[in-house]
């Protein structure tokens, strides 16, 4: 799909959100790629932050150029609302350009590189809003401003919960400003999971010193049923190697584990780092056995599903078999010929189910079934010299669809070595007889395939619609009937069979 491009706009206008972020921070930023990775890394965490912040977030950048009249203008190159508390902001910001005098705690936190807390209204109606503005910066130097926006109530009677993950969020911020979060890319998750999964905090001892109720029934369901608080994960039977390992590389680490074979949870570490030491971790926790159980079934169904194909294709070989056992039997030549043409039929069948047992899909690469095909019909050439050439792509295609068409262009592609250069006297040549041309493509609503030979061409009134080949009645009612698509054929240098097969019906299951 075409990427949409947001509308510019003046200073303090809201921009509809049809842009992605890398192309506004292009457009309207001087940041770097190296400087929006780590932006974007830090986007890929911020659901995690909301949550924990019970705010709005927004991530200010400068714009580039400064704004003619002075000042500072910063365009919002992200947003995320919390899961855990009310959004202030109904409408999309992402791309909007604010002023200096719009957002004045950002452009102070971006001046002085410090964290700046205070309240505005942002409304424009007298609603004062708790506002924390984090200045971001990376390997020495600032690439924007981390705004926190929450409702004045947030906070002011907190319960434990509410305490612990707003000083979460500030340990954090903490590391925001300092440039130790997000970790780097290559270590870092591209996604944390959301604090309701469940969340428990560790002090630098590795002792629990908060879990979530989430977290305490995620535990309950590994059976630990006493107070983990003040405990390690390990004194309570929970393998704790992702912690190990994420306090001695202060990294996040991600690991499953399974304390039954009826209970699998997903933990993930992420190091708390303050002054240059590690103060403690977040352990988030979601249970994922559901999921997984998921997962191993389509695992068995997609094994059951390729040994089925497999079968069929063997069945279908041993009946191909058969049939050319039974064509060498036969004295009359047409009752041989009549068997041999089954028997390829089959075996073009044969050869789609085999690929559909190596690769469980409903799509089907449909080039590698062609050359099968085109290895099948030089096999059936004998001593003649008929060159067999295939340009295009077509892709993958619909099961439903790679089926019928496989038996189609299997059959036009022996029609044209038997027909379209006279009948073979059995007499081997060295010399080329003629050329057969196979062009395929895919436009994504429809596939289009035409079959061309040098050869003597059609004879004077033929009719695909009145033929009486068995071969090209097949292809006809095939294309026209369950591929629901056209055929047309004609002379033009030798034999042309186009085709026009429809997809996108299938493909969408419209």
């Amino acid at each position: 799909m075409a990427r949409q491009r947001y509308r510019a706009t003046r200073v303090g206008g809201i921009v509809p959100v049809l842009a992605a972020p890398a192309e506004i921070a292009r457009d309207q930023t001087d940041l770097d790629p190296d400087g929006f990775g780590h932006l974007h890394r830090l986007m890929g965490s911020w659901g995690m932050l909301a949550d924990l912040s019970f705010g709005d977030l927004l991530l200010f950048v400068p714009t580039s150029p400064a704004p003619p009249e002075g000042g500072m203008s910063f365009v919002v190159l992200g947003q995320m609302r919390p899961s855990t508390g009310q959004t202030l902001h109904q409408e999309d910001l992402v791309g909007s350009v604010l002023p200096e005098a719009r957002r004045p705690l950002v452009a102070l936190a971006w001046r002085l590189g410090e964290i700046v807390e205070g309240k505005a209204d942002l409304s424009g109606e007298g609603e004062l809003a708790r506002i924390q503005c984090i200045p971001i910066r990376w390997q020495g130097r600032l690439l924007g401003v981390l705004g926190r926006e929450s409702d004045l109530g947030v906070g002011r009677r907190p319960g434990e919960l509410e305490r612990v993950y707003v000083d979460l969020f500030d340990r954090f911020a903490d590391m925001i400003v300092n440039g130790l979060f997000p970790f780097p890319g290559d270590e870092a998750p591209e996604e944390y999971p959301r604090v309701g999964d469940g969340l428990v905090v560790l002090d630098e001892g590795r002792r629990v010193s908060y879990a979530s109720p989430n977290a305490v029934n995620a535990l309950h369901r590994m059976g630990v049923h006493s107070n983990v608080v003040g405990t390690t994960l390990d004194e309570q039977g929970v393998e704790e190697a992702a912690v190990e390992r994420s306090f001695l590389s202060r990294l996040p680490v991600i690991e499953e584990v399974e304390r039954r074979p009826d209970v699998i949870v997903l933990l993930t570490c992420i190091p708390l780092v303050h002054v240059g030491r590690l103060s403690g971790a977040l352990v988030l926790m979601r249970d994922v056995t559901d999921l997984r159980r998921r997962d191993r079934l389509l695992v068995s169904k997609d094994a059951t599903i390729r040994e089925v194909h497999h079968r069929v294709k063997n069945n279908l070989q041993t009946i191909s078999s058969l049939l050319r056992l039974q064509a060498r039997r036969l004295a009359s030549a047409e009752g041989r010929t009549a068997l041999r043409e089954a028997e390829r039929r089959i075996r073009s069948i044969a050869i789609v189910h085999e690929i559909l047992s190596r690769d469980v899909g409903d799509q089907v690469p449909f080039d590698e079934i062609v050359q099968s095909l085109i290895s099948m019909t030089e096999d059936g050439l004998g001593g003649r010299r008929i060159g067999l050439t295939v340009l295009g792509d077509a892709g993958e295609l619909p099961a439903d669809v790679a089926t019928p068409l496989a038996v189609v262009v299997a059959e036009l592609l022996q029609n044209a070595v038997e027909h379209a250069f006279g009948e073979w006297t059995g007499q081997v040549t060295t010399e080329r007889v003629g050329r057969v041309e196979l062009t395929l493509g895919h436009d994504g609503r429809r596939v289009v395939v035409t079959v061309r030979d040098d050869g003597q061409g059609l004879p004077e009134g033929f009719s695909i619609q009145d033929t009486t080949s068995l071969g090209l009645s097949i292809v006809r009612d095939l294309v026209t009937g369950q591929l629901e698509g056209k055929i047309a054929m004609f002379t033009d240098g030798g034999t042309v069979v186009d085709l026009e097969i429809p997809v996108s019906r299938k493909l969408t299951g419209s």
